[in-house]
């Protein structure tokens, strides 16, 4: 399964200390230059340029064939090479937060998820314990409503026990 990532979401798993979920999760995880750039960007969190200056194996950094799509200009370039790299690789997710971004993945039929759902699905497989990534998470500077919190954690109760 290939998955393309955009940077925020690259980003705040990093900051959680939870990269290695994405290799357990997903055969091959790419990035564009884009966001490469993005992660290691001055005001880019110094844990996650430490991590980006030397990146993990399972992280490829591969360019779009095509980098002019002008109704993708109003986006960051990271999401527009993000999208664009997706649809190219015909990747099975964007994994992507930007509102914006989510909107014009849709609209080139690339299936999103985001940040939260990853997590989601990390504890589904029993890779993370939801409640205490969650409270990590919260530490950073990544929105989560209460209620979706609430959602999420009611939705773990029910699950399995993290062996």
């Amino acid at each position: 399964m290939i998955v393309v990532s955009d940077t925020t979401p690259l980003n705040y798993i990093v900051l959680i200390g939870e990269a290695e979920i994405l290799p357990a999760l997903f055969d091959r995880v790419v990035i564009p230059p884009a966001v490469a750039s993005e992660l290691v960007h001055a005001r880019t969190p110094e844990l996650v340029r430490t991590w980006m200056s030397s990146p993990p194996s399972w992280l490829e950094v591969h360019s779009p064939a095509f980098s002019a799509a002008h109704e993708l200009n109003y986006l960051g370039a990271g999401e527009r090479e993000a999208i664009l790299l997706a649809e190219e690789l015909r990747a099975e997710w964007l994994i992507i937060d930007d509102y914006e971004g989510r909107v014009e993945a849709n609209r080139h039929r690339i299936p999103v998820i985001g940040t939260v759902r990853v997590l989601d699905e990390a504890a589904d497989r029993q890779l993370i314990k939801l409640a205490e990534v969650l409270t990590k998470l919260q530490r950073t500077s990544f929105f989560l409503s209460p209620d979706l919190v609430r959602w999420l954690l009611d939705r773990d109760a029910v699950r399995p026990p993290h062996r």
